[in-house]
């Protein structure tokens, strides 16, 4: 980002610290564009390597932070430019430098806390002028909202699920009269196919990512029996005449295992839901003592000068 010397306000590009352009005294001159520093050791830093300070010259700040990297907490060495999954664990990868959380202004009645506006004005219920008052906005993790949702969608659906399977082995005669031949099964497979093509997409996704990048991990083991445990329980259900005896139980079916693939998926969902919210606020409370820093700071310099910087 460059700096001009007559502009206001300008930017350290190596810490992000604003200085007054009129009363720095460390600056750097890179490609016809001048450059102000908070300190000298900025400075330095900056001439040793200035492509790894300055951006583009379209408008992208080479201020650091500016530009977001994610990085996996198991392989330091997996950096992307935007969110996803590790390809080596799977893992959410989560960005590297949190900003402080962010705030706006609502307007309030003192005495009906229930009226709140976003601008300022009068209460409609007692005529009082309303007060501000600031409110921190918790930057929302996308991965955890479709997370939560696949889970809570996947749940729905596996309970019944599991209740049909388990009734088998205690109302077996009850469950063939209610479902003649071979219905049961589709009952299964409708209740099952949303669990484990949707709810679980996102593991067979880091499955094949798993293979590509000839790093097996956790979801391949999650991926390769969910899906052989889904595609048997199918193939069973609606093609059972292709199955030996020796597939067959005493009564003479084919056993299936949509409920085993679709407790799995859920678990596993349950387990993604909990550790990302985990470190959502573990990231927040991060957010929250970076909104603590002091807006400005008053350096005091080599000749007794005192500098305010922001």
């Amino acid at each position: 980002m460059a700096n001009s010397p007559t502009s206001d306000r300008a930017v350290d590009p190596v810490c992000g610290m604003q200085v007054d352009p009129a009363t720095a005294d460390h600056c750097h001159e890179q490609d016809g564009h001048l450059y102000h520093f908070f300190s000298q050791k900025c400075q330095e830093k900056f001439a040793a390597e200035p492509q790894a300070f300055v951006g583009d010259r379209d408008g992208h700040s080479s201020v650091p932070g500016a530009e977001a990297t994610f990085t996996c907490p198991m392989h330091p060495e997996v950096r992307l430019t935007s969110p996803g999954a590790c390809p080596k664990c799977g893992m959410a990868l989560e960005p590297d430098a949190p900003h402080a959380a962010t705030e706006r202004v609502e307007y309030v009645c003192p005495m009906h806390p229930q009226i709140v506006r976003s601008e300022p004005g009068n209460c409609p219920i007692c005529g009082m002028a309303l007060e501000p008052r600031n409110v921190t906005i918790d930057e929302e993790n996308p991965e955890l909202v479709d997370m939560s949702r696949r889970f809570w969608g996947s749940l729905v659906l596996t309970v019944p699920l599991v209740a049909l399977a388990m009734s088998r082995m205690f109302v077996a005669q009850s469950l063939a009269n209610w479902f003649p031949g071979n219905v049961l099964g589709y009952v299964e497979f409708a209740l099952a196919t949303p669990v484990v093509l949707r709810g679980g997409w996102p593991f067979f996704e880091r499955m094949w990512a798993s293979f590509v990048s000839r790093s097996l991990n956790m979801f391949t083991l999650i991926g390769i029996g969910t899906g052989t445990a889904y595609v048997y329980s199918a193939v069973a259900a609606f093609f059972p005449e292709l199955f030996s005896d020796s597939f067959r139980s005493h009564q003479g079916e084919v056993a299936l295992y949509f409920e085993a693939a679709a407790t799995i998926v859920t678990l596993v969902l349950l387990g993604q839901v909990l550790e990302l919210r985990a470190r959502h606020r573990t990231g927040a409370a991060v957010r929250a003592l970076l909104g603590l820093a002091p807006k400005t700071a008053r350096v005091i310099e080599s000749d007794g000068r005192e500098v305010e910087c922001r």
